[in-house]
């Protein structure tokens, strides 16, 4: 899997890291999201997805080739 996260669309909303917080994280300042790692282990991908599903700006992608 691959994840891409479109920080310009973030709203700062945290439900990335809620959802995937092994993948996710928020800047202190601002609380745009991090993306801790773009290749997270399979055992994550639900994760991922979940994250995905529920970020309100739709900032999150992600491939499985």
């Amino acid at each position: 899997m691959k994840v891409l996260l479109d920080q310009d669309k973030c709203v700062a909303s945290g439900q990335c890291v809620v959802a995937a917080e092994a993948v996710f994280d928020q800047r202190d300042e601002d609380g745009v999201a991090l993306l801790l790692t773009d290749e997270p282990p399979d055992d994550q991908a639900g994760d991922v997805k979940q994250a995905a599903a529920v970020c309100p700006a739709r900032a999150i992608r992600y491939t499985t080739d």
